[in-house]
């Protein structure tokens, strides 16, 4: 389904929104991303609605590869992905980073380069190991000393497959405990401190069928400062010095995982591609010279900073109420599509489309239409006095962990995800309707 962009007729430039917006979307006179009216798109596909800026998507994955040309370059699916999305980066000659056999299949789907995947995962089933072995992923990230011999078992006679260990540098960095996994006391990585990352270097080794050529490690999401990247560079140089001094091995590869942060409010800055390489290239370079080892050659996991700030979500106003304390300002969507806020106190903001008002902005508590009374998309946002049932309210940065950790909670179902581009929209994802829901309840 192709929407076309309607010419504006009253010849006036557009006034281009910064951060947390887009790099494609203008506000007045009229409000557009990729060159498309945001009102086309809420009259043609309804609300709510996600809207994914593929310009701003691509020139993303550009100044990664251009901040870091001798990297490389991995999108974290976990993110959001679609067929789309996955072909959009294997255009841009990036690699995906995938955790799941779900996101493997999307890969597979679109014919994803194999040799440019890296499966991640604390708790791989054997199915998921089967079909990453199946389809000749380049890199397994091993988690726990576990998967090791049950991935070595899989390997075809003859061939070899590369693996990478995950390890916890023991770095708490993120924008919320939920979202910090670089630190002793969670689920992901073999500790240093305990021994077991020692151990699975020693039993990798002893497993003919797996090649051991790197470290990896990741240190949570949201993370709008270099200095926690290199603390882990510089530790992770020193595993791998220690590796060469106990086994007598150079390991060629180093995986720093993603995590880079982004803009969810105008006060805010995101992590810059450029700023983030600066800090990571320098500490690596100084820690390999000082314990005299050849610079490894970098991977990176970006994935929230690459598709976070492109995405913004469509919502029409069902209701206003005043109480004694607050405005609430009720919509179409909510929790369901958008987890963040109830999940990690995520804050937003949100801006009125499709008309104009005169009226000064004053603060609400922007709400969805669940039956919960955590389910709050924005608390404090400014928007005008007299909005009203019918508006159209668009959040922007809605582009990473939106999508993709959306349920059907009260059995809405998720909406679609619409690509715009030179002035064109069309449907990515299909809006999921109630007869989807419906098919799946089998009956009694």
């Amino acid at each position: 389904m192709m929407c076309v962009l309607q010419q504006d007729q009253t010849g006036h430039e557009p006034q281009h929104a910064a951060e947390p917006w887009s790099a494609t979307t203008h506000f007045g006179p009229v409000a557009r991303t990729g060159g498309v009216p945001l009102m086309d798109i809420v009259e043609r596909y309804g609300t709510p609605a996600y809207v994914v800026d593929e310009t701003d998507v691509r020139e993303r994955c550009r100044a990664f590869r251009a901040a870091l040309p001798d990297a490389d370059i991995l999108y974290a699916a976990k993110a959001f992905l679609c067929r789309a999305m996955a072909t959009w980066i294997r255009q841009e000659g990036l690699g995906l980073d995938v955790c799941s056999g779900g996101e493997l299949a999307i890969a597979r789907s679109v014919g994803f380069p194999a040799e440019r995947i890296v499966f991640h995962g604390n708790a791989k089933t054997p199915q998921e190991l089967v079909e990453a072995v199946d389809y000749g992923v380049g890199r397994i990230v091993v988690d726990n000393l576990a998967e090791i011999p049950r991935l070595a078992v899989l390997i075809p006679p003859g061939q070899r497959q590369k693996v990478l260990l995950r390890v916890v540098p023991d770095i708490a960095a993120g924008a919320h405990a939920a979202i910090r996994t670089g630190g002793e006391g969670q689920k992901f990585g073999l500790s240093i401190a305990s021994g077991d990352a020692a151990a699975a270097v020693a039993r990798v080794l002893r497993q003919p069928e797996l090649e051991l050529v790197g470290l990896h490690c990741h240190l949570g999401s949201q993370i709008r400062a270099g200095e926690p990247y290199e603390q882990a560079a510089r530790i992770m140089i020193e595993q791998l010095a220690r590796i060469r001094d106990t086994y007598g091995i150079v390991l060629p590869e180093l995986d720093l995982g993603g995590g880079q942060g982004i803009a969810y409010l105008e006060s805010e800055h995101g992590l810059a591609p450029d700023e983030y390489a600066r800090t990571v290239v320098k500490a690596l370079e100084e820690r390999c010279a000082a314990l005299d080892l050849p610079v490894p050659r970098l991977t990176v996991e970006p994935g929230r900073s690459i598709v976070g700030p492109a995405g913004l979500t469509l919502y029409r106003v069902i209701a206003v109420k005043r109480t004694l304390t607050r405005i609430f300002v009720a919509v179409d969507g909510g929790m369901s599509d958008n987890p963040r806020p109830s999940l990690y106190g995520a804050r937003y903001t949100a801006r009125l489309i499709g008309r104009r008002s005169a009226m000064a902005a004053r603060e609400v508590t922007l709400v969805g239409h669940h039956c919960e009374a955590g389910d709050v998309i924005a608390e404090s946002v400014p928007l005008p006095a007299d909005i009203r049932p019918g508006d159209v309210i668009a959040v922007p940065a809605t582009g990473a962990y939106h999508h993709s950790m959306a349920s059907t909670y009260n059995l809405t179902g998720r909406p679609p995800v619409i690509a715009v581009a030179d002035g064109a929209a069309r449907v990515v994802v299909r809006r999921e309707e109630i007869d989807d829901l419906l098919r799946r309840d089998v009956g009694l």
